[in-house]
């Protein structure tokens, strides 16, 4: 009687012979190997593969779009879906992704991930921080060509705005008030700590910048704060309408990408994960 790792290699011997091979829709080949009569995928010893696979990244809009439109026009088969993430600024298209009826592998894509300009990340690290005068001044002096300063309504020239900043001192005055009566004696006492200027000083600064490369440049507007419990002042900037802002980057973003690759590629709002 034959033991069981004779019976195996009498298999595996006959599978060799045989030369067997799975022949699957789109090209693909397989070949029936010994060991269990596992499966092996031929493409690799082919001379071209058997569909287009590929991923590309980019922080580019104008080049993924571009990408897009070259590839969607080169596609034999229909299928490309795209999403887009406005959350963090991002796009994905799915080539062969295909219908629910005629599903493809969705391992044919471009994804898109706008990157803030340095101007936008310069904006971005400064807002709601601490700073001291010098380190404030400096900041304003790196980046003048993008702002514009003021003074409730009036307009400063950013050279004076920034010596408004430098030349920035504390000053502390204090009241004392007393009244006495037959019955009854009362005082009160007012400090009041200010910050004044021998330069006008600024208010607000208008900042502008594109924000991600291939939208509009947008004005943002810094108003300016001053802490005054220490001897020496602290500023801080806020983002005037931050949240609103970020939300028309966004719009602006979904509107582009559907102006240049919408009519190509049908774009949804959200992101896509598939199905095991």
């Amino acid at each position: 009687m034959l033991n069981k790792e004779t019976l195996q290699h009498i298999e595996a011997q006959a599978l060799i012979a045989s030369g067997t091979r799975i022949e699957i829709s789109g090209g693909a080949t397989l070949a029936v190997l010994p060991e269990g009569a596992r499966t092996l995928d031929l493409e690799q010893y082919q001379e071209l593969r058997n569909s287009f696979r590929g991923a590309l990244k980019t922080h580019s809009l104008r080049d993924f779009c571009k990408y897009v439109t070259n590839h969607v026009d080169n596609l034999s088969a229909a299928g490309p879906s795209g999403f887009i993430n406005q959350d963090n600024m991002s796009a994905q298209v799915l080539f062969n992704l295909g219908t629910p009826d005629t599903a493809g592998h969705a391992d044919d894509t471009a994804t898109l991930t706008l990157k803030p300009t340095a101007a936008f990340k310069a904006v971005e690290a400064i807002v709601g921080q601490k700073l001291s005068q010098q380190a404030l001044a400096e900041w304003l002096e790196d980046w003048a060509r993008n702002i514009e300063a003021s003074a409730g309504e009036e307009k400063l020239d950013i050279v004076a705005a920034i010596n408004g900043i430098r030349r920035m001192t504390i000053k502390a005055t204090s009241q004392r008030d007393s009244a006495v009566g037959d019955l009854s004696a009362s005082r009160s006492a007012m400090d009041e700590i200010e910050a004044r200027s021998l330069e006008t000083l600024p208010t607000s600064f208008h900042f502008t910048t594109v924000p991600y490369e291939g939208l509009a440049p947008a004005l943002i507007t810094l108003r300016l704060s001053v802490i005054t419990g220490d001897n020496a002042p602290v500023l801080k900037l806020r983002w005037v309408g931050e949240e609103a802002q970020r939300e028309e980057f966004a719009e602006e973003f979904k509107n582009v990408l559907g102006t240049e690759i919408g009519g190509l590629v049908p774009l949804t709002i959200g992101t896509f994960q598939l199905g095991k």
